[in-house]
């Protein structure tokens, strides 16, 4: 199977599946003196891991991370980056009704058609378990990007039609709520909302929204390797993700020239800023010195306990309701994946734009 590494020079490798014996990633092209350890990683696996809210999968899973290589004295040594998690509580018993069916707003058929295939067992290798190995990386990768002084921050903007209001944005909230929403007040709302779907069996979707501050202008590569090109890239390879804009995004085709184009001035110190952000921080495919702001957006979970219509592998009609663990809204957990594969995308593009210039800057 190919389609397993992302990433130029600073590259990584998943690989596991979602019922084997553990998931993980190789971490190839980090940079050598990067301090390092399993805590680090920890932090950013535990915002991820299953069974903390009746908002995620029951799957008890403590998702606790070993690092196999990579690391000497608590730093990195350049060489590959080895990390593990073992799979503690999978329950294949519970999909054995699937073996044959193919679930509606799943990847069973396409899998099947393409490999005459698939593991049944949790989606095998394309569960949102894989994400396990991304966020590990990721973690590394914003370990890297500090060093530039580059943060990341992601965070749920909507669930359903429930969404943030900027006059009550407060970060340091996303962390205080299970819905990873920085405004309590919308956070309380889109709880109330998904104790509704529960009851009726049913699942929603909403967008995670994306701030990259300090990274330099001048990243990213003006034809196929936009910055933009590659941060949709990476975030579209996230299960789920159905959507994808930039700064202003598709609200920018209801604008005019005059209202969307950011005026640029000199600041008192000699550094050239913009007066808005409407770009989202990339003109042109590069960075522009601004914050970068994205949104992914995430379609409802497909496993829901309701009955619906699909095939077997026979062809023939029948109906299913899926049984076993599944979160009623994959954004909460999906915050920190999207900051990683932001992470991964920014370091690698921040190595090769030591690259662009024979001369040093």
């Amino acid at each position: 199977m190919a389609g397993s590494v992302f990433g130029t020079i600073f590259r990584i490798t998943t690989w596991g599946e979602s019922h084997g014996k553990a998931v993980g990633v190789t971490v190839d092209g980090c940079p050598a003196g990067i301090p390092l350890d399993e805590g680090q990683v920890q932090a950013y696996l535990d915002r991820r891991k299953p069974g903390q809210s009746r908002f995620a999968t029951a799957r008890r899973e403590g998702d606790q991370v070993e690092l196999l290589s990579g690391v000497f004295e608590g730093k990195t040594t350049g060489t590959p980056i080895a990390m593990m998690v073992r799979n503690t509580d999978p329950r294949s018993r519970d999909y054995e009704l699937i073996r044959d069916v193919y679930r509606p707003g799943h990847g069973d058929y396409g899998f099947d058609a393409k490999y005459g295939f698939r593991d049944y067992r949790g989606g095998g290798r394309a569960s949102a378990r894989e994400t396990v190995g991304r966020v590990a990386a990721g973690a590394v990768a914003c370990r890297f990007l500090a060093q530039y002084g580059v943060e990341i921050r992601a965070y749920t903007k909507s669930i359903g039609d429930v969404e943030i209001d900027p006059g009550r944005f407060d970060l340091a909230c996303r962390d205080q709520n299970p819905l990873c929403m920085p405004d309590p007040v919308a956070a309380a709302k889109a709880a109330e909302y998904l104790n509704r779907l529960i009851k009726e069996q049913d699942s929603a979707g909403g967008v995670v929204e994306c701030i990259i501050d300090g990274v330099p202008a001048g990243l990213g590569e003006p034809v196929f390797d936009k910055l933009d090109a590659c941060l949709a890239k990476a975030v579209m390879s996230i299960g789920a993700v159905k959507g994808f804009e930039v700064g202003d995004g598709f609200a920018a085709a209801r604008s005019r020239g005059s209202e969307n184009n950011d005026g640029f001035y000199t600041g008192s110190d000699g550094v050239v800023r913009k007066k808005t952000n409407h770009s989202g921080g990339i003109l042109g495919g590069i960075s522009d010195g601004g914050a970068i702001v994205f949104r992914a957006a995430f379609k409802p979970t497909p496993s829901i306990a309701r009955l619906q219509q699909t095939v077997n592998r026979a062809g023939e009609n029948v109906d299913i309701a899926i049984k076993g663990r599944h979160d009623p809204v994959v954004v909460p957990r999906a915050v920190v994946v999207v900051e990683a594969m932001a992470a991964l995308t920014v370091a690698d593009l921040l190595l090769a734009h030591r690259c662009a210039r024979a001369a040093e800057r």
